[in-house]
């Protein structure tokens, strides 16, 4: 049992709080059962799984699968689990694994897709990886300048939804806009002076919803590649709705009609 926060694997672990060591060391932190649960059930590598004496008394079957993996199951006390977790109150187990491999999604297949313009919480596309995985979306592209898909809230946001959905990662959206209107797909983007009620929308047509930055939205540039430029209605006094509530919006809109 490791029972040292200055243990060298402790300390590598901890440094996987930041996403540059994220990025340097191609690994990511997965903290809580429910992550654990989703990894395991689409076989997604985990490299060591830290675990508590307690944890482990209470997740036997569990347990017995991930050993009978070949995996890597490292006791450790609570309070080392504590220093390795992000988490206030972690539930007793965090696992090191792999950063998911960069994706090459397949435009033309696209029936509905998404793409994210500089969006920043990393609760709020946890959130939207969840819905998108609810309502059937083929790909979901998100630009550099957003939060790392690697953070561990976008991961427990999804609640195990994140391995389930391709996701691609580019430095220039504009472009990959572009070749999804050549490639036939509508283009939708979100905008509070759109001249359409997003349920006004053709959504049997293949699409690719646009939305942005939490508080200044999409870039006049996204704006402009635009086919549908489409507003959520709001009462008087409403300024905007959370981003992640204005997808979930959209995407079963899509989902209502595709059915």
């Amino acid at each position: 049992m490791l029972t040292s926060i200055q243990n060298p694997l402790v300390k590598q672990a901890r440094k996987l709080h930041r996403a540059k060591e994220r990025q340097k060391q191609n690994l990511l932190l997965l903290e809580g059962t429910n992550l654990i649960e989703a990894a395991f059930q689409v076989d997604y590598k985990l490299d060591i799984i830290f675990h508590t004496d307690r944890w482990y008394e209470n997740h036997q079957p569990l347990c017995i699968k991930i050993a009978d993996k070949g995996l890597r199951l490292q006791p450790v006390s609570s309070e080392v689990l504590n220093a390795i977790a992000t988490t206030v109150n972690p539930d007793g187990v965090v696992a090191i694994a792999s950063r998911r491999t960069e994706q090459e999604l397949i435009i033309a297949q696209t029936k509905l897709g998404i793409a994210l313009e500089r969006l920043q919480d990393p609760g709020n596309l946890g959130t939207i990886i969840r819905s998108a995985v609810a309502t059937g979306v083929d790909n979901l592209w998100l630009g550099n300048d957003s939060v790392d898909i690697h953070n561990p809230k976008v991961l427990r946001a999804s609640v195990g939804e994140w391995f389930r959905i391709p996701i691609a990662t580019n430095q220039n959206l504009a472009e990959v806009v572009t070749q999804h209107k050549q490639a036939g797909i509508q283009i939708v983007a979100t905008t509070s002076n759109g001249s359409k009620s997003y349920w006004d929308i053709d959504f049997t047509r293949p699409s690719l919803l646009l939305l942005g930055n939490e508080g200044a939205g999409l870039s006049e540039e996204l704006i402009a590649l635009a086919d549908e430029k489409v507003k959520i209605p709001l009462a008087n006094g409403v300024e905007s709705l959370n981003v992640a509530v204005a997808t979930a919006l959209l995407l079963y809109e899509a989902k209502r009609q595709l059915n």
